[in-house]
């Protein structure tokens, strides 16, 4: 039996409301939220204390698509970008230790590689 994507996206969001009832972005350690759809990965730094959206990344802007503006957002080159260029907006603004939140998603391709380029980019979680 074939599941269906509106059930793969209740069962994400499901596993991502069981996560989020775990852990907390505080302004000492805010949390580092990913979110990928199929062309584009996105990510943020929040803090869940304030309500406020540190810092944030995706591969939409004009750097992460390339010269041509072609390439996909959707590949694991586009989130290690990503991960990168968030990296470097923590560091502008001090933030050197996350709480890492995958959004429900499996810790492999496109979130793994995210949060490699992120830890390679100074943020420790």
């Amino acid at each position: 039996m074939a599941v269906s994507a509106k059930e793969k996206v209740l069962a994400r969001t499901r596993r991502h409301e069981r996560v989020r009832n775990k852990i907390m972005g505080t302004p000492e350690r805010p949390r580092l939220s990913v979110y990928r759809s199929l062309d584009h990965i996105y990510a943020q730094i929040i803090d869940d204390l304030s309500g406020k959206t540190l810092a944030a990344a995706s591969s939409l802007t004009k750097a992460a698509k390339g010269k041509k503006g072609k390439e996909s957002g959707g590949n694991i080159e586009a989130a290690k970008m990503v991960g990168a260029k968030l990296a470097a907006l923590a560091k502008e603004k001090n933030i050197s230790k996350v709480v890492f939140d995958r959004g429900g998603y499996i810790y492999h391709g496109r979130v793994k590689a995210l949060a490699d380029a992120a830890r390679e980019g100074g943020l420790v979680f």
